[in-house]
């Protein structure tokens, strides 16, 4: 099973912009799908964007379509996610994750490898 780590949250003034990396070990991530999702205090855990094995099929929930991209260097192991015009309602808890579904999945139960989360603050 592949383990995953996030990096690269912070704290970052409301216009902002953060990027989001996860990395992965023990086996190359380029056959799997991988998502981001976060989870806010109370709320529950919900799907941000998601990228296929190879790169070309990218999903993005409606709040943050046209300011997050997804993207991969499968060469590194390695997806990110840029962040931009961070506003403060985006402050969570960032999870990326893999799926068996080389072509992605919005499918939050479709994921079962998980990273440990990084914390993204977007003050106002």
């Amino acid at each position: 099973q592949v383990q995953l780590v996030e990096s690269g949250g912070g704290l970052v003034q409301a216009g902002g912009s953060l990027r989001l990396s996860c990395a992965a070990s023990g086996r190359s991530l380029s056959n799997y799908g991988v998502g981001w999702f976060r989870q806010a205090p109370g709320k529950e855990r919900e799907f941000v964007a998601a990228i296929s094995g190879g790169g070309l099929i990218r999903y993005y929930a409606d709040s943050v379509k046209g300011r997050f991209t997804v993207s991969r260097d499968n060469a590194n192991d390695l997806v990110y996610l840029q962040m931009n015009s961070l506003k403060p309602e985006d402050t969570s808890i960032y999870y990326c994750a893999s799926t068996y579904e080389t072509a992605g999945t919005r499918t939050i139960d479709r994921y079962n490898s998980w990273g440990q989360g990084t914390q993204v603050t977007v003050s106002s």
